[in-house]
């Protein structure tokens, strides 16, 4: 059974960092493309980053470009997002998804490109 888990939220002061972490079963992550969403109270769920297991190659939304940073372990089985100097605005329901889809040189946006969904970790950033 193909399952991802996360973990690693809580609540940390603005300036502070995170990493999260996502646990794959089932499936080992050199096959799959990792996507990082968040959903922010009241808001739609957004895209923040991916990773293409064929090349490595990561992509970041605009947002927290320059702050988190998204890799996995060389056992391919834990996808991380390390988040370093969060804002408020971080402050969301963050979602690990893993897509059966080969990309190379890129790592799609939309969720509709991804097929296994974690059940989410809360980070809240606040003083």
């Amino acid at each position: 059974q193909v399952q991802v888990v996360e973990s690693g939220g809580g609540l940390v002061q603005p300036g502070g960092s995170l990493r999260l972490s996502c646990q794959a079963s089932g499936f080992t992550l050199d096959l799959y493309t990792i996507g990082w969403f968040r959903r922010a109270p009241g808001k739609e769920r957004e895209w923040v980053s991916c990773f293409s297991s064929s090349d490595g190659t990561t992509r970041y939304a605009d947002s927290v470009k320059g702050r988190f940073t998204i890799s996995v372990d060389n056992a391919k089985t834990t996808a991380y997002l390390q988040m370093n100097n969060l804002k408020s605005e971080d402050t969301a329901i963050y979602y690990c998804a893993s897509s059966e889809g080969w990309y190379e040189r890129t790592c799609p946006r939309r969720r509709s490109e991804y097929n296994y969904w974690g059940q989410g970790t809360q980070v809240t950033v606040s003083s």
